[in-house]
Formats: structure tokens, sequence, C-alpha cells
């Protein structure tokens, strides 16, 4: 089995070390025997996103998000709509999950149109939202318990044909107020959670790959591998943030 892995703006979106997930991705990829092709696609390169298996997009800042626009009206973001719709595996992490919605609306009401694959909106507040976190995963993406790291102005809000990742344990999530973190649609996950998320949450990670592999390949079984070590990593943040 080969795993075309596609990150989408490597050379922007890859605010505090959300590089790192693809290094897990691969990881565990190579752990377990199976091939993957990584291909970087930064702005100005063309890509094809129909080939790929699952696109990482990174979170940056505002201003490099309207950077981005101009180059994804050039072609990018149709071929992302389309790679969703027809079922490509997708982690977009805070900004680059913002751009998948319809738009964001600075807080002094300045509006930029992204690229509207997913159902949602962010609206942007003079407080940001920082700090460690703790979120429960839907059972329809896994149930696994995530921890991570947020830090955005952005509050976003979800359509009624789209339903959230996780439910907020600890931090803020999606706006600080309905209690949901990220969105899921079709084999789409967003997120808030910087981090690196993937290299703590060992089962979310091999969800994705699991869901990415079975597009491709139809059923697969991922071999257990020996997590002791990202599992500490994850209980020791949980502990001090639950306290307990």
């Amino acid at each position: 089995m080969r795993l075309k892995i596609c990150h989408l703006y490597p050379d922007v979106l890859n605010l505090y070390g959300d590089n790192g997930n693809i290094i897990c991705l691969r990881e565990r990829l190579r752990r377990r025997g199976i091939d993957c092709e990584l291909q970087r696609v930064p702005i100005g390169e063309k890509a094809d996103l129909s080939n790929a298996d699952l696109v990482f997009i990174g979170g940056g800042q505002d201003f490099e998000q309207e950077v981005l626009l101009q180059d994804l009206r050039g072609g990018k973001a149709a071929e992302l709509r389309a790679a969703i719709e027809d079922g490509v595996c997708v982690l977009a992490i805070c900004g680059g999950y913002q751009m998948l919605g319809a738009y964001y609306e600075t807080h002094d009401g300045t509006r930029c149109d992204f690229i509207g694959a997913l159902d949602l909106y962010t609206v942007g507040s003079p407080q940001r939202m920082i700090g460690n976190t703790v979120f429960q995963c839907t059972e329809e993406c896994g149930g696994a318990e995530l921890i991570g790291f947020e830090n955005h102005s952005g509050k976003t809000r979800l359509g009624s044909g789209l339903k959230p990742l996780a439910r907020v344990v600890v931090g803020h999530g999606n706006n600080g107020e309905d209690g949901f973190e990220g969105a899921h649609y079709k084999n789409v996950f967003g997120s808030y959670s910087h981090g690196p998320l993937l290299p703590k949450n060992p089962a979310f990670c091999d969800l994705l790959l699991r869901t990415a592999l079975e597009r491709r390949f139809g059923s697969v079984s991922l071999e257990a591998l020996d997590d002791r070590a990202e599992n500490a990593a994850h209980d020791a943040m949980r502990r001090r943030l639950l306290k307990s």
C-alpha cells in the first residue's frame, strides 16, 4: 500500500508546530511498513488534489490567509472543494480550518470571502482565545479525547449542514460559547488545535490514516503501535489541565 499526502501551503501555514502533524502521519505509516508519498504545495505551485489521499492544511496569521486567497482563486479552491466532495481525507487546523468556510469577518466589519467548502463562517473578536485544551471527539469522529493548544480571535459558527468534531472539556473551541470544537463533514476534520495536534493524540492520527487508506483500498486493519510515549505526553497534559 502507498498513501499520498498533500501538504498545502507549508511555506506560510505552519504556526505552533503544525508541520509536526506531517511528521507524525509519515512516521506512523513507516512503522507499519506503508509507503508514503508527500507532496508539498507552496503558494504559486499547482497541485492535483484529485490524486491525494490525505490533505493537510495548517494554521497561519490573518494577513497570511489574505495572501493565500488569490492563489486559491487561481484554481486550488475549486480543486479542494471537489476533493472534499469526493471523500478525500482532510485535516485543517485553525486558519486552514477557517479558510474552508464561507467567510471571515473582522471585529470591525471587514469581510474576507473564503472558499465555501464547509457550511461555516468566522467573525473576529477583540479578545483572543488562548491556552491548552481538552476536547472529547464525537463518536462519529472516533470518540478520542484530544489534547491541543489554541490561539485565535475568530469565533466560528457551524451551519445546519455541519457537525462538530468534539465537545469542549477545557478551553474555548469554536467560539467559547456553544461548547463545540472544530467541524466534521464527510472525511474532513477541522480543528483549532495546534501543538501539533497528532503526536500526543495517536488514536486520532490513526483515525485519519484509516479513513484515507480505506477510501483508497477498502477495509484495512492498522497494526497496533507502541504508543506509551505518546500517551504519556497526552496524560501528563491532561492531568495538568484537569488537575486530576
